[in-house]
């Protein structure tokens, strides 16, 4: 009677003490992790992208109060002191008309020198300036355009952020699945190897356990090359050293879209969106601009206002030939001149240049109203793809949910198969290969669907910091 030794089952194959370790791994580094909202609180205060974003926000309303100072009067102060010394010489000579001979002279010299000191105060309000007015407003629009473009830096960051978190996540489900497969293939090929000296099985077997084998060693090494990058961006992005995402909690539901409709999200996005608000307000000042153009025609009427006070003093040398030194020293008063003056000017011709000017915004004016189409039809457009991507991902979200649990059954079925000689060594590993590869796609898909959901709400406006309290709930403790 002859024994025949039956294929020895892997110990890696079955999955549940895998799921089990790999649960209680998950919860281990969940003590130390950081939730998304803590990273993007350090990511705030850290990113140069969105602080370059806010310290604009910053000038810009410096920029407006420059502006709103055409408004007010403007006062000067000036003194000066001004010393002169002037010196005169005057000659003279008697002549007789008849002979033309000089009979007598003189000469003069006169040297005068003195000190002026002067303070003067000048003050001047514009009246009336419609492109001073229309400069205030220009300004006052560039500040809600900064402003929105801090709310797009802004919702920018928590993608970026999100975006990087997750990453994290697959890079490390990865990882674990790929280490996962090293292992139950380092056993399948034991195991083959023990068949094949007992006679149980062929060479055939080991060698395919051994190709199996060596790759998994490879795609332990991308993986693993692979996750240090992610978090290399991740801390980069947050400042921090060695930031660790909290893994999802499973078993994990995810929330559905809502509104479920994609014609509300559109509609919403109209209004909220800051690419829109940037357009529009860009038209707007593209509007302001015309019509300060067209104020070139207008007159502006300004109101000044002077008072100088002067103390002028000084001396005087006068010598004549022949006589003495005359020496004359002079000492004024102080003078006080006060003044107000009314300025009306009005523009007559100025070589065409106000009419090319018109000409000049009316063209930016129209540029800037079909850019503010393309933003709505990009918008509009970036909403749907959004909208249905999302969608899309949760139906393969369940699809693969599907599909692991097929693949764990088809996995017990196929060992069993091996274990009673009926399949072969090469349908365990393409069984186990099947289920690691749809417990990493199902992972990875689950993190898409909350990216992209976040995304969804950027391209619609929508998105806020609060949105990341409904991600972390989602996260393990």
């Amino acid at each position: 009677m002859t024994l025949t030794r039956r294929p020895t089952l892997p110990r890696a194959a079955g999955f549940k003490p895998l799921a089990l370790a790999l649960a209680l791994g998950f919860a281990a580094s969940a003590a130390q992790a950081q939730s998304l909202r803590e990273l993007y609180e350090a990511a705030r205060s850290y990113d140069a992208t969105y602080l370059g974003a806010r310290a604009q926000a910053e000038s810009a309303q410096y920029r407006a109060d420059q502006a709103g100072a055409l408004r007010l009067p403007t006062v000067g102060l000036q003194a000066s002191s001004t010393y002169a010394d002037t010196e005169t010489s005057a000659e003279s000579k008697t002549m007789v008309k008849s002979s033309g001979a000089v009979v007598g002279g003189s000469s003069t010299s006169t040297e005068a020198k003195g000190t002026t000191n002067q303070i003067a105060l000048s003050a001047q309000q514009n009246l009336f300036n419609r492109a001073n007015g229309i400069t205030i407003e220009q300004a006052e629009r560039a500040v809600a355009v900064a402003q929105a473009q801090l709310r797009a830096a802004e919702q920018d960051l928590i993608v970026r952020l999100a975006q990087a978190y997750f990453d994290v996540l697959a890079a490390t489900d990865t990882l674990n699945t790929v280490q996962a497969s090293k292992k139950a293939i380092s056993e399948q090929l034991a195991s083959a190897k023990r068949n094949f000296e007992v006679g149980t099985a062929t060479i055939t077997d080991t060698r395919e356990a051994q190709a199996r084998y060596d790759l998994s060693v490879a795609n332990e090494l991308a993986a693993d090359n692979d996750l240090r990058v992610k978090r290399l961006a991740l801390d980069q992005l947050v400042g921090r050293q060695n930031a660790a995402p909290k893994p999802l909690a499973l078993p994990v539901a995810l929330p559905p879209v809502a509104p479920a409709n994609v014609e509300d999200w559109v509609t919403g996005a109209e209004a909220r969106s800051p690419a829109i608000q940037q357009a529009q307000l860009g038209l707007e000042v593209a509007r302001l601009e015309t019509e300060k153009a067209r104020a070139g025609h207008l007159p502006t009427l300004t109101l000044g206002a002077n008072y100088v006070k002067s103390n002028p003093n000084g001396t005087s040398d006068t010598t004549a030939a022949g006589t003495p030194v005359t020496l004359t020293q002079s000492r004024n008063g102080n003078t006080t001149t006060a003044s107000v003056n009314l300025t009306l000017n009005v523009p007559l011709f100025a070589g065409f240049a106000v009419q090319n000017r018109i000409k000049e915004t009316l063209s930016l004016e129209e540029k800037a109203r079909n850019d503010l189409d393309g933003a709505r039809r990009a918008v509009s457009q970036g909403t749907r793809q959004a909208f249905f991507g999302v969608q899309s991902l949760q139906a393969q979200v369940k699809a693969l949910e599907a599909a692991e649990s097929s693949s764990k059954l088809a996995l017990e079925a196929t060992q069993l198969g091996y274990k009673v000689g009926v399949r072969v060594n090469l349908d365990v590993l393409n069984a186990q290969t099947q289920l690691y590869t749809t417990q990493r796609d199902l992972a990875k898909a689950r993190y898409d669907v909350i990216v992209n959901g976040l995304k969804l709400r950027q391209v619609s406006g929508q998105l806020q910091p609060e949105d990341l309290q409904a991600t972390d709930a989602l996260l393990a403790p």
